[in-house]
């Protein structure tokens, strides 16, 4: 059974996953900043200027994306930053991803890079301004 079908939800769903992703993203920064809505187990106090950084990049990259404004930017910016934090922060724990719990750094690695590829999908401000009319 072939699902070409789902190809016309393709920009509902890109948008989705840029949504969604977003979102998880923004939660990471804010937990480590504000301990909101938790916070992180594990953090230094006080943090190391190294994750004050990425955390402020995670809540302003995480808004762009959510919003969809500079997505392709953003997205890239963030791809960037999670293959950062596995390589710097992750891997040195454990060549293995389940063991060195740098399995959400990855994933977000990647989803960013395929967003900054894609672009915004629906429901952005980028394809409301006519800034990226990607599918």
């Amino acid at each position: 059974m072939q699902f070409t079908w789902l190809s016309r939800w393709q920009p509902q769903v890109l948008g989705l996953l840029r949504v969604v992703a977003a979102l998880l993203f923004l939660e990471h920064g804010t937990a480590k900043l504000f301990a909101f809505p938790t916070a992180l187990q594990g953090m230094p106090d006080p943090m190391p200027p190294m994750i004050v950084a990425a955390s402020w990049l995670e809540i302003i990259l995480g808004i762009l994306l959510l919003i969809g404004l500079f997505t392709r930017l953003a997205a890239f910016i963030a791809s960037g930053e999670m293959a950062a934090a596995y390589w710097i922060g992750h891997f040195p724990r454990d060549p293995w991803p389940v063991a060195n719990m740098g399995d959400a750094a990855i994933l977000f690695c990647f989803v960013f890079l395929y967003i900054a590829a894609a672009g915004p999908g629906a429901w952005s401000v980028d394809g409301s301004r006519g800034g990226d009319r990607s599918r």
